[in-house]
C-alpha cells in the first residue's frame, strides 16, 4: 500500500520543476494554470528569480504547490497517478497540495488560497517579533517541557513534531531564543533559530487563521478521491466540512508529522512517494518508520522510474 506525501515550506529552490515543465506538457500546464490563477508569472520567479524573492512566504507556498502538482501531472502522464495511492498527506502547506492532488480543491483555488495564506501569515506578526527554532535530539515531551519553561518570556509552542528527534518551536522571539538556550542545556544535539519570516503554527498566527476561515468559507471543497491524513489530527478525513475546519485549525495548530507517518504505517502503508521539491519528508519518514520505503518524484526521470515501478508491481 502506498501514500503520496507533499512537502512544505523550506523545500523551495530556484529552478525547481523546470525540467518537469520542459519534458512534460501536462506539468507545464500546471505552472501555466497557477500563473493564470495568480495573475502573474510565478513560474518565471520559480525558474529564474532571486532566491530571496522565492523564499518570501507569499511566493514559496504557491510555488511549492505548483511544483508538486506538476510532478504529479508528469507521473500521471507516465501512467501512474493518484490511483496508485491509498492516502495523501502534506506537511503544512503541503496539505493544500495533497488536497488538490486528490481533487478536493481546484488548482486555481489552491494557488489563490496559498497566496492568501502566505500573506496572512506574514502580516500576522510584525517582522522581528516572532521566531522559530529547530530542536534536534529532543523528543516531543522534552521539547514541550522546554517550550513551557521558555513561555515565561512570551508565547512558545511546539509547532512541528517532525520526527523522533526533531521538534520545531514557534512564538515570540525572546521566548524562542530562551527555548534554544534551554534545549542546549538539556542535551539537545543542536538547537538553532530557523531562517523564517514569521512564527508559523502557534497562537500568534490567530489573525491568519481568521483570514483563512473567511477565504475557505467561500471556497468549494469536494470529497477527496482518497483520504487525507490531516496535520492537526494525524487521522484520515474525507468530509469537506471537516477538512475546511481543519485547514483553519492548522494555521495555529501543530503539524503532527511524526504521528501521521506512524498512522500510515499502522494502516498498512509500506511505501511513501514524496511528490515535489526536495527530500526532507523522505528523511523524516526514514527516521520515524525505518521499514517504510520512500521514493522521491521531482524530475522527469524520477516520474518515469516511479511509474514503471508501480506498473510492474
Amino acid at each position: 500500500m502506498r501514500a503520496f506525501v507533499f512537502p512544505g515550506q523550506g523545500a523551495q529552490t530556484v529552478g525547481m520543476g523546470r525540467a518537469l515543465a520542459e519534458a512534460s506538457p501536462a506539468a507545464r500546464a500546471v505552472f501555466d494554470a497557477v500563473d493564470e490563477a495568480l495573475g502573474e508569472p510565478l513560474s518565471q520567479l520559480i525558474w529564474e528569480g532571486e532566491a530571496e524573492a522565492l523564499q518570501l512566504t507569499r511566493n514559496a507556498q504557491p510555488a511549492l504547490m505548483a511544483t508538486s502538482l506538476a510532478a504529479l501531472a508528469a507521473l500521471e502522464a507516465e501512467g501512474a497517478g493518484l490511483d496508485r495511492a491509498a492516502f495523501v498527506a502534506g506537511h503544512s502547506l503541503g496539505e493544500y497540495s495533497a488536497l488538490c492532488a486528490a481533487g478536493a480543491l481546484s488548482l486555481g483555488d489552491a494557488a489563490r488560497l496559498l497566496r492568501l495564506r502566505g500573506e496572512a501569515m506574514q502580516q500576522a506578526v510584525p517582522v522581528g517579533e516572532g521566531a522559530m527554532a529547530a530542536l534536534l535530539g529532543l523528543d516531543l515531551a522534552a521539547a514541550e517541557a522546554v517550550a513551557a519553561e521558555a513561555a515565561g518570556a512570551g508565547i512558545c509552542e511546539a509547532a512541528n513534531d517532525n520526527d523522533p528527534a526533531q521538534v520545531v518551536v514557534s512564538g515570540h522571539r525572546a521566548a524562542v531564543e530562551r527555548a534554544v538556550a534551554l534545549a542546549r542545556e538539556r542535551g539537545a544535539r543542536r538547537a538553532v533559530l530557523l531562517p523564517v519570516s514569521a512564527p508559523f503554527h502557534c497562537a500568534l498566527m490567530e489573525p491568519a487563521a481568521r483570514a483563512m476561515e473567511e477565504a475557505l468559507a467561500a471556497t468549494e471543497i469536494r470529497p477527496p478521491r482518497v483520504p487525507l491524513v490531516a496535520n492537526v489530527t494525524a487521522r484520515p478525513v474525507t468530509d469537506p466540512e471537516i477538512i475546511r475546519r481543519q485547514l483553519v485549525e492548522q494555521v495555529t495548530g501543530r503539524v503532527r508529522w511524526r504521528e501521521t507517518v506512524l498512522w500510515l504505517e499502522a494502516a498498512g502503508v509500506t511505501e511513501a512517494w514524496e511528490i515535489g521539491a526536495g527530500r526532507a519528508l523522505s528523511g523524516m519518514i526514514r527516521r520515524i518508520a525505518p521499514a517504510l520505503a520512500t521514493r522521491a518524484v521531482s524530475t522527469p526521470e524520477e516520474a518515469r522510474e516511479a511509474a514503471l515501478s508501480a506498473l510492474a508491481a
